[in-house]
């Protein structure tokens, strides 16, 4: 039995970049993916999928004056997303989407003939586990809102019951993940991210000043947050070893 025949919505704000991306799936592609319509904004996007019944999303993540990321609340569990970008300038990751893939900027045939395998297959691919790097960007799910956060702007990673806390730069508000501390320290750099509590993860460059404490254990002050964390015996001489 063959693939079912995915329908398709392009959302680009630059009508060029939807005409070229349409050909190529129409010129090599078009058993596997029909084109059932165009959207400019994120509000065109919603109505379209909603009225043609698409079943797959490619998807530009900056639009003008919006991000194609609101789109994301607005449609149904059985529409697939592939991201289409030109941040090309850094390694763009999933770490925490329903993404069934990246494509970037200017779409290359031999990429998209991938993605369409994938989205043939119904199946995203298995994420990946390599470490990240400090200069990477993540697609996370924080709470009832998704964002790109920096790597590097992750200042400290705290415990929430089967899941995490994460304190980003430069406003330093809670925002929950559903990734564990475990998950966090198998994938960030150990460079810039060490562990000082069995329930607390830092970023050592905002890392200002330790102090002693009680039973061996010290505190650790943050840039930007008024209430020091509490680093353990048992994490300490690492912290120690790596901060002087």
């Amino acid at each position: 039995m063959s693939a079912r025949r995915r329908h398709a919505v392009l959302v680009d704000d630059e009508r060029l970049a939807r005409f070229e991306l349409r050909t190529l799936l129409e010129e090599a592609h078009a058993e596997q993916v029909h084109v059932v319509g165009e959207a400019a904004s994120v509000s065109d996007a919603a109505r379209l999928v909603h009225a043609t019944d698409a079943d797959v999303v490619f998807l530009d993540i900056q639009l003008a004056g919006e991000t194609g990321m609101d789109l994301l609340p607005l449609l149904g569990g059985g529409v697939d997303v592939v991201f289409v970008t030109a941040y090309d300038e850094y390694t763009l990751r999933a770490f925490e989407v329903n993404a069934v893939d990246y494509l970037l900027k200017p779409v290359a045939p031999e990429r998209l003939a991938v993605t369409v395998s994938r989205l043939a297959a119904a199946q995203p691919p298995a994420p990946t586990r390599e470490t990240l790097t400090y200069e990477d960007r993540l697609f996370l799910r924080l709470g009832q809102e998704r964002a790109f956060v920096r790597v590097r702007d992750i200042v400290v990673i705290e415990a929430e019951g089967d899941g995490s806390t994460l304190r980003l730069a430069p406003h330093l508000a809670r925002k929950p993940s559903t990734k564990s501390l475990r998950e966090w320290e198998q994938r960030l750099p150990d460079r810039q991210f060490v562990r000082i509590h069995r329930s607390t993860i830092v970023n050592l460059e905002y890392v200002e000043r330790l102090e002693p404490w009680s039973h061996a254990s010290q505190r650790v002050y943050l840039r930007g947050l008024p209430e020091p964390m509490t680093m353990s015996r048992r994490f300490g001489a690492r912290l120690r070893d790596r901060f002087g």
